[in-house]
């Protein structure tokens, strides 16, 4: 094929950019019968991937009056959604990448449903030969945020936007209205912000669960919280719920009332509506709760080691979704657990109290958690945005996050007053409002706490929100032990209380030492 360095004079010689690899850039000349069917282009924006999220995507576009241009890899994939779901309306059909982007309007717009990682880049390599400079590729999947910075760059160099966005909310969310989170090339988003919005979940009378997040991967980023958020909310009403029942006794028709309740008062959410519904749902075969036949082993996608790892590079103490990713994974340790159980006793769960109270306490205990795990996504969110240099608006993302997606509840409203009280808020801890709740709930949340332990009844989650807690609002906590400790055994020296911060010394603690001590460093 060969190389040129010439832009196309007429329609019958387009030329294309592609990305070969990434790093090779060739040009393309599309057949007579390729240009005059670009000539007809009909489709607002393109969609690769007809999965359960592709489907229902591109569904909601079509409802908002966009007509849509579809292509999967197995193609007769194509052929069943618009002979099915999509049939007599305003979609079309494709067979190939070619087919795609001849049947899109200018500047062409597509975007990708496809599994996270490898299979990005195999479905760039092989849409990108038939773009143009100013063509729109956007990454709708879990993407990790890094993928993103790199492919943003590399489309950057041949005149190609990029764009990643986070999409929350399931197949329902897709269907009827999703959380979307883009970020990427800003000059992209006057093009895609008339369908996202519109597409998107509406909230306070109209106003959009969608809007610009930032540049690079910053909504591949802050939809990764979101998910590490979304694992920390639902490893903690499974707490909730194992308290419950291993320790009161209470049955899931009893359950269901408990969160029935729940999600009329401050935990009115997504989760614990759908944890009230599950909770009361009848297997039709056993007639016995859906719930108690499902085995206890989890799995996982990703997003929640993602913020984990994160966290451990930028330093930022994310405890609670930590041990939500650890608890999945102890729960896939089936086999191990139910041998161990033979093996290691512990105390039976007996209580003899006020069931109410418990109750009453847990709830408090689940809401002051549910803040702790809230504000150390935002410290975390905050912490990459200065790593990256990104501007972040925390309280945009609290009203993206209201509708739509998984996390959605009645609770971010009250975030997103908090960082428009105080935009440079270093923590929600120390907002008014979310002080005064957890100071409120704290009583209630060491009985939970206390109860949980004293009956040998695990409680990963809301115990680490309680460590944070106290570890935060506590002025000096033992590292000062730890630092005398580091520099005993490596020299890794200590500031003092009564010198300035900043200053490093070092003490010979066994005589035999000397005076050289290692470096200051942290990671």
């Amino acid at each position: 094929m060969p190389r040129l360095a010439i832009r196309p004079r007429t329609l019958l010689h387009a030329v294309h950019i592609s990305l070969r690899s990434y790093n090779t850039l060739s040009v393309h000349l599309l057949s007579n019968d390729r240009t005059c069917e670009m000539a007809n282009a009909t489709a607002d924006i393109g969609l690769i991937g007809l999965a359960v999220m592709g489907e229902n995507l591109v569904l909601n576009m079509e409802s908002h009056g966009y007509t849509v241009a579809v292509y999967n890899r197995t193609t007769s994939k194509v052929d069943e959604f618009v002979n099915g779901r999509g049939k007599g309306k305003k979609f079309v059909g494709a067979h190939s990448p070619q087919e795609l982007v001849a049947a899109l309007k200018r500047p062409r717009k597509v975007m990708m449903l496809v599994k996270a990682g490898q299979a990005v880049d195999d479905t760039i390599a092989q849409i990108a030969p038939h773009l143009e400079p100013g063509d729109i590729l956007i990454d709708g999947g879990n993407t990790h945020f890094p993928d993103t910075n790199r492919r943003m760059a590399e489309a950057k160099k041949h005149g190609l936007l990029y764009i990643g966005t986070g999409v929350s909310g399931g197949e329902e969310g897709a269907l009827k209205g999703p959380s979307i989170m883009p970020g990427g090339d800003e000059a992209a988003w006057p093009h895609v912000k008339p369908i996202f919005q519109a597409i998107a979940a509406k909230v306070d009378g109209g106003v959009p669960c969608c809007d610009w997040v930032g540049p690079e991967g910053a909504g591949h980023f802050v939809k990764m919280v979101h998910n590490g958020i979304e694992y920390g909310d639902i490893q903690l009403i499974c707490e909730a719920y194992h308290l419950l029942s291993a320790l009161l006794g209470l049955k899931a028709p009893e359950l269901h009332d408990v969160f029935a309740k729940w999600n009329k008062g401050v935990l009115d959410s997504y989760l614990v509506e759908i944890t009230r519904d599950i909770l009361g749902f009848v297997d039709p075969e056993t007639k016995q709760p859906m719930v108690d036949l499902i085995l206890d082993t989890a799995g996982q996608k990703g997003t929640g080691k993602w913020t984990v790892d994160s966290a451990t590079e930028t330093g930022i103490p994310l405890t609670l979704i930590g041990e939500a990713v650890f608890s999945r994974c102890l729960s896939a340790q089936k086999d191990q657990r139910v041998a161990a159980s033979k093996v290691l006793s512990g105390p039976t769960p007996s209580f003899s109290g006020d069931k109410a109270a418990l109750i009453a306490d847990v709830e408090q205990a689940l809401y002051a958690s549910k803040i702790i795990s809230y504000a150390q996504g935002y410290d975390l969110m905050n912490a990459q945005a200065k790593a990256n240099k990104w501007t972040l608006n925390n309280g945009g993302i609290a009203l993206m996050w209201r509708g739509g997606c998984i996390i959605r509840s009645a609770f971010l409203g009250k975030i997103k007053e908090a960082f428009d009280r105080n935009p440079q808020l270093p923590n929600l801890l120390v907002d008014p409002y979310f002080a005064e709740q957890v100071q409120k709930a704290a009583a209630g949340w060491r009985r939970v706490i206390a109860a949980g332990a004293m009956n040998g009844i695990p409680l990963p989650a809301m115990s680490s929100a309680l460590a944070y807690f106290d570890g935060y609002r506590t002025a000096r906590l033992p590292a000062n032990l730890l630092q005398a400790q580091r520099d005993y055994f490596g020299a890794h020296t200590y500031e003092r209380t009564d010198k300035p911060r900043g200053q490093f010394f070092h003490t010979n603690w066994t005589g035999r030492g000397g005076t050289t001590s290692s470096s200051t460093y942290n990671v």
